[in-house]
């Protein structure tokens, strides 16, 4: 079983992603594991590039990261918490802090970078 959830719904990931609240979200982040979050939106060209890269990347870290996706604007609260201007954004947790974030259309060996620095 792929660790992975969907934080609102978005088209570019999975047509039957599912909507976790806000409390939801904070029980996310503060998992032990390292914890991606793609901040996203379906009208984004770059984002549809990146969804495949973070659909391998919950595959490749079944049991040791979860992987997640939110859309913006879906998800205007947490986007704008999390002061995403740009899309696509990753955001890297661990223990429930923000460790680290990616702006713009990255490789997958940058982001896997980045959750093994978490790791």
């Amino acid at each position: 079983m792929v660790e992975r959830t969907y934080l609102c719904k978005n088209e570019n990931i999975n047509k039957m992603a599912n909507i976790v609240t806000e409390q939801n979200f904070e029980n996310i982040v503060s998992s032990n594991l390292p914890v991606m979050i793609d901040f996203s939106a379906t009208w984004c060209g770059p984002c549809k590039a990146l969804a495949p890269r973070v659909e391998e990347i919950a595959k490749e870290y079944e049991g040791r990261a979860v992987v997640a996706t939110a859309d913006v604007d879906e998800c205007q609260e947490l986007a704008a918490r999390f002061q995403i201007r740009s899309v696509p954004t990753v955001l890297f947790f661990k223990g429930g802090e923000l460790k680290d974030k990616s702006v713009g259309l990255v490789s997958k060996d940058t982001l896997t970078q980045k959750i093994d620095q978490l790791a």
